[in-house]
Formats: C-alpha cells, structure tokens, sequence
C-alpha cells in the first residue's frame, strides 16, 4: 500500500535567530531613527523648486518646506542633504535668516530664536546646489543617471531608494514622516526642445519661459503636483525624447487618469507591451482595493534603468520584454506570461507607496507583499495552478544570510529574502486560512485601514492575526526574526510513524497532510513528537523536496 506524506503549508524560512551583528555609526542613526532633530515636527508640504544643468551634472534650487509643530521644540531641526551637495541659506516664514551647521550628511537648524509653538504651521525655504552622487547600477545601488538615448538623445533620471532623497535635495529624509498634502514640483533645464521631462502627479504648467530660481534664460520644463502622501525616494524627474499619450481605466473610484510614456523610437513597442497596465490594473483592484492615487493618476515612463515604484510615475526599462529582463526568476515558465516590471514596480503603488513602513528595516511590507503581487496577477489571468507554481518556483531566490527585518533606528533594510520569503510568508498565511475570499477580503480590508500610512511591523501582525483569527505569532517569529530552518524530522516504528519539527521559535506549528489510500489527513505538526499508525509496517514515507524545510530521518 502506497503512502504519501506531503507538506501543504510548510513555507518557513530560514537561518540564525538573531540577525548578523553590523556595525553603525552616528550617520546610521541620524539617516535611520526619529530623533531629537525630527521627533518634534511634522512634515505638511514639499514646494520643490530645482534645475539641472546636464553638461556640469549640477542641481541647484530651493525647497520650501511647510510644517507642523507637534510637540514642544528642541533646540535644533535636523535637514538631511547628502554630501557633496551643499545647503546655501536657510530662511524661515520668507524673510529670517537661520543658522545652521553641518555635521556630515545632516544640516543643524538654529531654531532656539524662533519661538515655534506646538500646533501652530511655518515654512521654512532651503537653498542649495552641489553635483549629486551619480548612480552606479540603478536602481540598486542609486543617484543620478546622466546618459543618452541610442538616437543621441540626453536621458536623464533619478533613483534613490537605499540612498535617499537627501542625495539630491534636502528634506526630512524619512520613511516615517511623508508630507501630508502631497507636494508641487518645479523643474527648468538647459535642454534642446525635443526633450522633455515627466515627473510625479499631474501636469500643470508645461513649457513656458519665465524666470526660475534668478535665471532667466532657463526653460521651465513643468510644474507638476502631487495632492497625496509621498515617500521622498519617490520622487523623481525624467529627461528624455519621450512621446506620451493618454487613457483612462473605469476602475473601482471612477476614471482614472492613464498616461504612457516611451522614448518615441519605442511608440511601436510600447504600444503592444503597456496593454498590461490596465491588466494589472484590473487585477489588483480585484485582490488589493482600488488604486491608492486617483488624484494624481497613474504613469508608466520609460527609464534608463530596470525599475522603481516612482509613485504615480513608475519606472520601466525591463526592454519590452516578458519575464524580469526576459528571465522567470521562478524558473517555472509562467514568469515569461508578463512583464516582471510592469507588475511589479506596480504592485508597489499598494504596498510601500500607500501601506508604507515606517522604519526601512520593516520593508518586508513592502516586498513581501508586492512579490506576492506578482502571484496574484498571475491567478487572476493563467490561474491558481499556474500562479502557486510561480510562487513555489521563486522560494529557490532565498538565501537565508540574516532576517528578514533589519535593525531598526539605524537606516538597515535587511535581509534581501525580503522580497521571496516575504512572499512565502504571506503565501503561508493564506493557505493556513483556507480561505481565499476572506483572504482577499483581508487585503482589501487592510489597505483601506492602513491608506496612505506610515505602519510598523507589529501594527501588520496585529492586523493580520485579528482578522484571521490564527494564531500567528509563532509564524511571523520563524519568517521575520529568525534565520533557522525548519527541520522536519521523521522516523518510523512498525505501523507507527513519528514526527516533529526542531530549529523552530517557541510556538511553531504548521499542519502536515498524510494521504492514505487516497484520503488526506490533516496532522498538527509542532517541536514536540507526534505519532499516527501506518496502514502497515511496510508503508514508506514519501516526503517531497523543498526549498524551505530540511528532512532528516532518524532512529
């Protein structure tokens, strides 16, 4: 008699229970952490005033910043502007000069004359100018991106996730604090007529001369406002010989604003391959709730690299291909079924520019749920066989070095199993409700109680343990705050089969499935010993391979 034993929801992962030790500096902690420089302020308004110069690679401008006191002030406010970008002068309400020194990557405002009042508003304008870091392989490893077309074109462009914002303008540099009322964004440039330039939001002023930041020779490129919340590695500016057009998509809040923007060699290409956006678009509405940023609508902009979740102007430059770079990372065959980019970067509209972690060592909400995204496209459109195939087939990617959630305080993302194990975990949640409706319901439930918020990763377990009703805990311990591997270890005696897990957190307990004569029989499987009899002593397990677990059968 043939006996199968199969793991169902076994999706754990992975190494020590501690994260390896790093060492981090005051930089660290001033980038990082919410301290006496920040804690007492919060951010209204960004009025970002800049130009670019392509043949010096400089920025110059202003960033008029509006804000609230929260709390009674302390003697100084912290400004993040990276080195070797310089802060020129510092006025307050338009007209008093501030103080201000250096220290590093951090500017010190002198507010100690000023007097600021809890609850009460003020805007404070900071100019500055510098030749901002150039990016080396972005978007991993950001800043500035000076280059041109194949046609000879100037194509220019920004990403700074990791690095920060602060490596080109200054501001509060901060995952935690977003503006609330979103931003307006000015931008002159020195560029012939044939480029021109997209950024976050909506258009409002596009190719006019007047006279910007005291030179009056310089073309204003575009005014463009952002009415919502944005991250500021968000937000970015494309130079090139783009051709746009625009569409609209009958979603969940009504119409929303399409716009599509290749280089204009690309129309064709483009054409064909950004018929996915309204795709995606149905799917995760579908899974995820309507779209976050209805007031500044959604852009796809060619870039001249792979990606980044730009809000309202996401990056792409996966080539017009299908899959990531025209590979599946799953190595299933259902990656090549979409654009890995379009997806992806897409998904991120959801999780990291609505639901966004407050600390970027809490970014496995925005990966983990984003990688998953990919899954949930892909059963909306090829089904649920094809899509758990592609998430099975992504778990080979983790590699198991630290955890998942980085050190906090300290700007540390983490792990990159972020983004798959992250995955795996939410796959797991799924499966241990049993449940997809409330799963999605779930989903839906949590982007309209966590829109447009800065969240920690207890605020997420807690949310997802009420709603589920599973006990959890142990579960987010093993995936988020542990690096062991979970061992599945097994032995037999006659009809008797033993089993339990060990490398596990206090706690852990995933269900294992026997199938006998073609019957399933759900089994509690925990550290402790547990023991079910066999039809007969010459029933021999058949444990399937896994990424995730280790399989030791012992006496």
């Amino acid at each position: 008699m043939n006996l199968s034993v199969k793991l169902i929801t076994i999706l754990t992962g992975c190494l020590l229970s501690a994260n390896a030790l790093f060492a981090f500096n005051r930089q660290d902690s001033l980038r990082g952490g919410n301290g006496r420089g920040r804690d007492w302020w919060d951010v209204q308004h960004y009025n970002l005033q800049f130009s670019i110069d392509t043949t010096s690679k400089t920025v110059s401008g202003r960033n008029i910043m509006q804000i609230r006191v929260i709390d009674k002030e302390k003697d100084s406010l912290q400004i993040d502007l990276q080195q070797p970008m310089v802060l020129d002068s510092v006025l307050i309400a338009d007209h008093q000069k501030v103080n201000f020194i250096r220290e590093g990557n951090v500017y010190w405002l002198d507010f100690r004359f000023a007097r600021l009042r809890p609850q009460e508003y003020y805007t404070i304008t900071l100019y500055y100018h510098g030749k901002p870091r150039e990016a080396i392989k972005p978007p991993w490893d950001g800043g500035f991106i000076w280059t041109k077309d194949s046609l000879g074109n100037p194509w220019n462009s920004v990403a700074c996730q990791g690095l920060g914002a602060s490596s080109w303008w200054p501001c509060k540099d901060y995952q935690g604090d977003e503006p609330d009322y979103g931003m307006v964004l000015y931008s002159a440039q020195f560029e012939p007529d044939e480029v021109n330039q997209i950024m976050n939001g909506q258009a409002n002023i596009d190719s006019i001369r007047i006279e910007v930041l005291g030179m009056p020779e310089l073309r204003l490129s575009g005014v463009w406002e952002v009415k919502n919340p944005i991250n500021t590695y968000n937000v970015t500016f494309y130079h090139g010989n783009y051709l746009s057009w625009a569409d609209t998509f009958q979603g969940k809040k009504g119409i929303l604003n399409l716009s599509y923007n290749p280089l204009r060699y690309h129309e064709a290409k483009a054409k064909e391959q950004f018929k996915q956006v309204k795709q995606m678009l149905q799917a995760f509405e579908y899974w995820f709730g309507p779209y976050p940023f209805y007031e500044d609508g959604y852009k796809i902009v060619e870039a001249p690299f792979l990606g980044m979740e730009h809000q309202s102007a996401i990056a792409y430059g996966n080539k017009y291909q299908m899959g990531y770079q025209g590979k599946d990372r799953s190595g299933t065959g259902v990656g090549l079924l979409f654009d890995f980019i379009i997806v992806h970067e897409s998904g991120h509209e959801w999780f990291g520019n609505s639901i966004t972690a407050a600390d970027i060592a809490d970014n496995w909400i925005h990966e983990g749920f984003t990688t998953y995204s990919e899954t949930l496209f892909a059963e909306y459109w090829f089904g649920k066989e094809k899509a758990f195939e592609y998430t099975r087939g992504e778990w080979k990617n983790i590699t198991n070095d630290r955890n998942v959630i980085g050190t906090y305080g300290v700007n540390d993302a983490g792990s990159g199993d972020k983004y798959d194990k992250g995955s795996a975990l939410v796959h797991t949640i799924r499966l241990l409700m049993n449940d997809d409706e409330k799963f999605r319901a779930m989903l839906h439930k949590m982007n309209d109680t966590f829109y447009h918020r800065q969240i920690t990763t207890k605020q997420m377990e807690d949310f997802i343990i009420s709603f589920s009703g599973l006990h959890l805990k142990p579960i987010f311990e093993q995936y988020l705050r542990s690096t062991m591997i979970p061992e599945l270890q097994w032995r037999q005696k006659g009809k008797k089969l033993q089993y339990r897990f060990v490398d596990v957190t206090d706690g852990f307990e995933l269900p294992v499935s026997v199938r006998t004569n073609g019957k399933l029989q759900a089994l509690r499987t925990t550290a402790e010993w547990q023991t079910i009899n066999l039809p007969s002593p010459s029933a021999s397990p058949d444990f399937p391979a896994s990424f995730l677990i280790r399989l030791k059968h012992v006496d």
